[in-house]
């Protein structure tokens, strides 16, 4: 992800497009949206039919892009240091810390779960007190109290 923010051939604002879309093809690799989404959802997952569950996944995958890209977007040679790691059974926590270019630390772990055909995948990152999934649920819940039928796009 770094090499591909540092690239000159993806900087400048003529780039926009393509080094969003080069991002967003190595999230793809790294994060598992499903699962992502469905501990986004809680409860709410599992009365959803397979194609609401994919239309979902997809939807919730766009929302973190947009949520998420101006962000990563904004790094600037910043240092990422890995702090440590623990694996139990088929789930990791990998621990990082970024250090800002004003020296700030700012901690970061991530939650991997391994999948058969496509090795470690990213199921959620905490930083400080904040975490991704729960997150998410919080504003998820309030919007599908309202809905007695999903309409995600509504």
């Amino acid at each position: 992800m770094v090499s591909t923010l540092e690239s000159p051939a993806l900087k400048g604002e003529g780039k926009v497009a393509e080094r969003r879309a080069a991002v967003r093809k190595i999230a793809d690799e790294l994060f598992d949206f499903g699962e992502i989404a469905r501990r986004a959802l809680g409860r709410y997952w599992q009365p959803l039919t397979e194609a609401q569950r994919t239309e979902f996944v997809s939807l919730f995958a766009d929302l973190l892009e947009r949520s998420y890209i101006s962000k990563i977007e904004l790094y600037g040679g910043e240092k990422i240091v890995y702090t440590g790691d623990r694996v139990e059974g088929d789930l990791a926590t990998v621990g990082t810390k970024i250090i800002t270019k004003n020296g700030t630390e700012v901690p970061v772990d991530y939650r991997l779960s391994r999948r058969a055909t496509a090795g470690w995948c990213t199921t959620s990152t905490s930083r400080a007190s904040a975490s991704c999934p729960i997150t998410g649920r919080s504003s998820t819940r309030s919007s599908r109290r309202t809905a007695t039928t999903p309409s995600w796009s509504a």
